[in-house]
């Protein structure tokens, strides 16, 4: 029986012969609940829930809201124990990959290719951009760089200066070039310098207890690197 973690990997050499350059970052938290998979093309972000054989459907329903309430497109990855009644639990816009073990490895097959998604709140997926990437937006395309505003604040801002076509591109974009190796100090030097903030401090780990291990790869067809957050 295939698991998550032996999903993974073939799924994401499988997304990349299938949309060319992409990025995939894992594990990342949209309102109530954490998408699995976020694959950034250069037109548009895509959710992408794995249900491993090992999974269930007790908590999908609350799952797809927010998956589209956050991106343009969306998929659900299942394993053969859920592919008959899949489509029961998910819109029609939603593609399925189906993903069964042959021979001791997975095979995957786009049983229904993702559509655009009408819910798409284009407010929810900007938020997922950090602050100094919203930065670079504003700089490109508004008159006034509005440094000192809030996140929310230049989101409106970008919102209601930027024509969505163009802010589409400009956010996958950002997420192409995101490098968590230095974001910490990133974000640090935007608060002193833009918005006149004291830098945080990184946290130290107590009692032994691990953050969460998040992977983030940026994929370019024919060339893969990853870093660790």
């Amino acid at each position: 029986m295939l698991k998550d973690k032996d999903i993974r990997e073939p799924l994401f050499s499988f997304l990349e012969e299938t949309y060319g350059r992409i990025r995939i970052i894992e594990e990342k938290n949209m309102g109530g609940s954490r998408a699995d998979v976020i694959m950034v093309t250069p037109e548009r972000f895509v959710g992408i829930e794995i249900k491993s054989d090992a999974d269930t459907y007790a908590r999908l329903a609350g799952q797809v809201e927010d998956y589209d309430r956050y991106f343009d497109a969306n998929i659900i990855v299942v394993g053969t124990r859920h592919a008959l009644h899949v489509e029961e639990h998910v819109p029609e816009t939603w593609g399925i990959i189906t993903v069964e073990e042959v021979e001791g490895q997975a095979d995957l097959y786009m049983l229904r290719r993702p559509k655009p998604n009408p819910a798409l709140e284009v407010s929810r997926k900007l938020s997922l951009l950090w602050r100094p990437e919203l930065q670079h937006i504003v700089e490109r395309h508004l008159k006034h760089k509005y440094e000192h505003l809030s996140k929310k604040q230049v989101m409106e801002k970008l919102l209601a200066g930027v024509p969505e076509d163009v802010l589409q591109i400009e956010m996958s974009e950002e997420l192409f070039e995101r490098d968590y190796t230095r974001i910490f100090d990133d974000i640090n030097q935007f608060r002193v310098e833009k918005e006149g903030k004291k830098p945080r401090r990184k946290r130290r780990k107590s009692g032994g207890r691990k953050g969460p291990n998040l992977h983030v790869r940026h994929i370019v067809k024919g060339r893969t690197s990853s870093a660790k957050k």
